[in-house]
C-alpha cells in the first residue's frame, strides 16, 4: 500500500474523463504529494502513463484487481 494524500475515484468514467480529472486534481496539489487515482476504464492505463510522460509527474505504484485501475501518482 503506497501512502497518499488524495483519493480521485473515477470508476465508471470512460475516455478522457479519467485523465481530466486527474489533471484537474493534481492542478490543486503541491509538488510531492500523491494522488491515487482508482478508474474502471482499460484505457487509463496507457492514458496515465502518457500523462505521466508529459507532465514530468511520476506514478509511484499501480494495480490491477478484478476490472479496477489504481494508480498512485506523485506530483513533480
Amino acid at each position: 500500500m503506497t501512502d497518499f494524500n488524495t483519493e480521485l475515484d473515477a470508476r465508471g468514467l470512460n475516455c478522457p474523463l479519467p485523465i481530466l480529472r486527474t489533471k484537474k486534481s493534481m492542478n490543486g496539489m503541491a509538488a510531492g504529494e500523491v494522488l491515487k487515482v482508482v478508474a474502471t476504464d482499460p484505457g487509463s492505463v496507457k492514458d496515465m502513463e502518457a500523462y505521466a510522460r508529459q507532465t514530468g509527474n511520476e506514478i509511484v505504484g499501480s494495480a490491477e484487481e478484478t476490472g479496477e485501475f489504481t494508480f498512485f501518482i506523485k506530483k513533480n
